[in-house]
């Protein structure tokens, strides 16, 4: 694991700012304080900043071939690395490392960019092909490792974050309007968009290839394609399997592994998981307890790890640790991250860094086999549209108190009738998105679509969040957090034997009736308390609304009354029924407070712009 970034030249011409490269390095600090190494010409530069976690004493990264003519850097971990490094053993190569990243030299040289293909992990890689002038960018099938580039002068650079990009005096610190817009929608930015006019971020599952005979970008796995085969899942033994499988991949390592855990399903199957194949081993569990009352469900963790007898941390998020990771976050990083589910991540991961350097989370659990109470919705709207009565019910919900609690009966009622007239993937956006879908943003997700089996169950909600809102939201969260403490985070629900498992199978082994991860929930059966599986999905969700109207009051006065970014959002109205108790709007101008933010600490360009 480390930050990677680098700069070569499409042209042949020397690069225009070489001593930028060190600058790059810097930048990425975080994701990498136990070493840096940096290697290149005139011509090409990359380097990255590691931390170390597999093979601690020979594998610094730039790794190079034989001959010197490829030179390769990798943020993640490959899981399928023995089976290669076997491979490529018969074959003859000298590997001068024993951990798992040198095996995509000989792939490439074998395979060129296809040998991708083969990887079974999660990475952001760079490949520099010096004889031919080539550059490869590689990320893995879900999203887990960032990589963003930008094509500039000549000259193609990249990076694991956009600070790292933002080092060169040439890089234009512009907003990219529509980017800014699907932000404004949806709470995020999807990829290939970044915040910023000419940066991209490469997306899942995607390569590119840059010479001087031009770029392109495509896809090398095709979840679409993954869907639409027949369905291998049989039964909760077969998942049971493969889950366990995932785990004891994901567990490789040459240092201390822990889990974060926050009483629920997902993180609870994975920690029992962990025990199982860690047999005798004594690991690290992690929960976040919250100050605020009704948010707190460090009692659920803790029951639950006692029963699996891991080491259990709870860390505490009251305001003034919630405080300060938001200054940190918000002053470190060069993109809007509007999920404030950041905030206790940081502090977990801040708090994990102590006793070890990898955790196992829970991410893509409910993408893929359907955990939000959202899908549930969907369900309701059935029933709801056949209803008589419906404006009156509306008037009544919509006049029920305003309450600022974690995720309350009234929230969900007024979210619900909100959307529930409104065709699936609109309603699916308006409650799940910030300021809500325009045209542009519909269209944006039909296309997304396209290509999918032409399946009107839940399953068509479900490949849109796992297309956007993990990847784009959920992953970031969790990449970000995590690495601004130095830690590594690991989805075992995100390997690929799991993903491709779940994505074909019917919605109704996901969704049964009003059960959510029905399928889930009888593969953990024995593994984890019966309790854990009855419980109501929570989420780690944030007191944001009542900070809203406290702790953060002049700054949320200070960028919504008249935001800068978003001038034509209704962020001042959105407030001001805040502060009265007349809704619940956190969920939409946290994400604009956000992104305020940003544009002024990075002195982004917003003088024409005008979304929201």
């Amino acid at each position: 694991m480390c930050g990677i970034f680098g700069a070569v030249s499409l042209t042949g011409a020397p690069l225009k700012h070489p001593e930028c490269v060190t600058a790059m390095a810097a930048a990425l600090a975080h994701r990498g304080p136990d070493g840096e190494r940096i290697v290149g010409h005139e011509r090409a530069r990359m380097g990255a900043r590691r931390l170390a976690i597999m093979d601690l004493t020979t594998g610094d990264q730039p790794f190079q071939s034989p001959d010197g003519s490829i030179w390769m850097i990798c943020n993640g971990e490959i899981y399928n690395a023995p089976e290669l490094r076997r491979e490529h053993t018969l074959a003859g190569y000298p590997f001068r490392s024993t951990g798992d990243i040198e095996t995509i030299v000989p792939l490439y040289e074998r395979f060129g960019a296809d040998g991708v293909g083969r990887l079974e992990g999660m990475f952001g890689l760079a490949v520099w092909d010096d004889r031919h002038e080539r550059l490869v960018l590689a990320r893995d099938r879900a999203g887990e490792k960032p990589l963003f580039w930008t094509e500039l002068n000549g000259e193609l650079r990249f990076g694991s974050e956009i600070q790292a990009l933002l080092a060169y005096p040439d890089q234009a610190r512009r907003v990219n309007l529509a980017a800014a817009a699907l932000y404004g929608a949806l709470g995020y930015v999807p990829a290939p968009y970044t915040m910023l006019d000419g940066i991209s971020k490469l997306a899942p599952a995607h390569l590119l290839v840059a010479d001087r005979k031009g770029l392109a970008v495509r896809r090398y796995w095709d979840p679409a394609a993954v869907a639409a085969r027949p369905s291998r899942l049989d039964g909760p033994a077969t998942l049971r399997d493969v889950l366990l499988r995932a785990v004891e991949r994901e567990l490789m390592s040459d240092v201390p592994v822990g889990v974060f855990t926050s009483g629920g399903l997902d993180s609870s199957l994975l920690a029992a998981a962990a025990a199982r194949v860690m047999a005798g081993e004594r690991i690290h569990t992690y929960s976040v307890k919250f100050a605020e009352p009704g948010y707190d469900e460090s009692p659920h963790a803790e029951a639950v790890t006692h029963d699996i007898r891991t080491i259990h941390h709870v860390v505490t998020a009251d305001y003034p640790a919630l405080e300060r990771a938001f200054d940190h976050i918000t002053r470190s990083l060069a993109e809007p991250v509007g999920d404030p589910a950041i905030l206790p991540t940081f502090l977990l991961a801040e708090s994990a860094r102590e006793h070890v350097k990898v955790v196992l989370s829970g991410e893509g659990a409910d993408e893929l086999f359907g955990g939000y109470p959202t899908y549930l919705g969907h369900k309701a709207a059935g029933l709801y549209h056949r209803m008589p009565g419906r404006a009156t019910l509306r008037w009544l919900v919509n006049r029920l108190p305003t309450s600022t609690g974690k995720v309350t009966l009234e929230f969900l009622l007024k979210q619900f009738v909100a959307g529930a007239e409104l065709p699936l993937v609109e309603r699916h956006l308006t409650w799940f998105g910030a300021l809500g879908p325009d045209t542009r943003t519909l269209a944006w997700a039909g296309g997304l679509l396209n290509g999918f089996p032409g399946d009107l169950s839940l399953n068509r909600v479900l490949w849109l969040d796992f297309l956007t809102y993990l990847p784009d939201n959920l992953l970031v969260k969790v990449d970000r957090g995590t690495m601004l403490a130095s830690i590594e985070a690991r989805a075992p629900y995100l390997d690929r034997e799991v993903m491709e498992l779940a994505l074909p199978a019917p919605s109704a082994l996901k969704v049964r009736g009003f059960t959510t991860k029905a399928i889930l929930k009888e593969a953990a059966r024995g593994l984890v308390p019966d309790a854990v599986i009855r419980r109501k999905k929570r989420g780690l969700s944030v007191p944001v609304a009542r900070w809203l109207n406290a702790g953060l009051r002049s700054l949320a006065d200070r960028y919504l009354v008249a935001p800068r970014l978003f001038r034509d959002a209704p962020t001042a109205r959105l407030l001001a029924e805040h502060r009265a108790g007349a809704r619940n709007n956190a969920r939409k101008l946290w994400p604009i407070l956000i992104a305020e933010l940003w544009a002024e600490k990075w002195n982004v360009e917003t003088t024409s712009a005008r979304v929201g």
